[in-house]
């Protein structure tokens, strides 16, 4: 009964989203936004700037604006959805020309774009660029280590980045269990499970927190050191990192059915819940001083459809499916009522994300979170379209 309830409440809530959605989805209709400036959405794929690698039309969460246009239409049936996500997944054809700018994160870009467009509508051209990105990022794999290698090399840093995997691509092999299923070749699959146990392997601490960079000799496959990231430092817990793992193995074991998958979702979801404030707000990392007090709405997103998908597990015991249920409405609840702009003042909804604890900018907006914030609440509501 309860349950139904909280049902209706999403459903209310994905109303008030898509009432602001539509009339923002026309005014950034030829934008691939990231993050609202002023409230407005910027652009990162504006096609007049000069290219440069991993940025511009390159930027790796470029696929989140189509993503949310899609899972408007498969939820309304507005054919403009899909209209105005076909304008970006087209922008990003200049990507596999250039081909530089192209690493790890093709999952996020083309699966909430073109194999979402491929599956709610049997597009052709959507499919072929799906494909496209799979066998890109198939071939990042480093056989010795059994990882797909993150990034590639980054001018001026002075890092040897041939080594590294990173705990976010959990979400980007999702496009190879896509190939795999699409074509019915096991090779995509394979490569998926064998980057997905190596991350089982060495990512995972044993009290379920999660590490983000872990760096592999390139030519052994040995581990060498792990990275504090994008996190507060060595040893600590990036939230968004603890949600790409919690949802990430969840997805893993939805597309193989390895029951290990689902006892590592698990153990980083029963981590992650044991850690969330009172409040329900979600910090940058669980390990951050208490000052300043940065959040990552990311985070709690994220971990909220991880949460959903684990509620929704017949593999799960019940009292486990309640117990991850209600971890993921009140991360929803806490960003409904806390950090969410329902006004036409802003582009986005979600006001306080952080890309990382020591960047520079700090509690704004970024598209990314609006998407997952809103695949959350479509999961909450009952929704059965998978865009992972």
């Amino acid at each position: 009964m309860q349950q139904e309830k909280e049902k209706l409440w999403a459903g209310e809530v994905f109303a008030e989203f898509e009432k602001k959605m539509e009339k923002v989805a026309e005014k950034s209709k030829d934008k691939i936004p990231a993050l609202a400036i002023d409230g407005v959405h910027d652009d990162r794929g504006d096609g007049t700037k000069e290219w440069r690698a991993d940025d511009g039309l390159n930027w790796w969460t470029n696929g989140f604006w189509g993503g949310m246009l899609w899972m408007l239409y498969a939820e309304t049936g507005k054919e403009r959805y899909g209209e105005i996500a076909r304008i970006s997944e087209r922008k990003l054809d200049a990507c596999f020309e250039n081909f530089l700018g192209l690493h790890h994160d093709v999952g996020f870009m083309w699966m909430p774009t073109a194999v979402a467009d491929y599956r709610l509508t049997g597009n052709r051209e959507a499919r072929k660029r799906g494909l496209h990105a799979a066998a890109l990022l198939a071939g990042r794999f480093n056989p010795a280590g059994g990882f797909i290698r993150a990034w590639n090399d980054i001018p001026g840093s002075g890092d040897d980045t041939r080594g590294w995997a990173i705990i976010d691509c959990m979400f980007n092999i999702t496009l190879l269990y896509w190939a795999s299923e699409e074509t019915k070749d096991p090779r995509f699959r394979q490569i998926a499970m064998l980057h997905a146990d190596t991350v089982r392997e060495n990512f995972i601490r044993p009290d379920g927190s999660v590490k983000h960079i872990v760096e592999f000799d390139p030519e052994t496959g040995a581990v060498r050191r792990d990275y504090g990231g994008q996190g507060y430092g060595e040893g600590s817990s990036w939230t968004r990192g603890q949600g790409w793992g919690l949802y990430g193995f969840a997805l893993s074991f939805l597309h193989t059915g390895k029951a290990e998958y689902l006892e590592t979702a698990e153990k980083i979801g029963d981590y992650f819940a044991a850690n969330i404030p009172e409040d329900g707000l979600i910090p940058v990392d669980f390990c951050q001083p208490a000052e300043p007090l940065w959040y990552d709405d990311t985070a709690a997103a994220v971990a909220a459809c991880g949460f959903l998908e684990l509620s929704g597990m017949e593999a799960v015991p019940e009292d486990k499916r309640i117990f991850y249920w209600e971890a993921a409405l009140k991360l929803l609840k806490a960003l409904d009522e806390k950090h969410c702009d329902w006004t036409e003042k802003s582009d986005c909804f979600l006001t306080h994300c952080s890309g990382s604890y020591h960047g520079e900018q700090h509690n704004h907006t970024l598209v990314y979170a609006d998407s997952f914030f809103l695949e959350a609440i479509l999961k909450l509501k009952g929704t059965p379209f998978l865009l992972w």
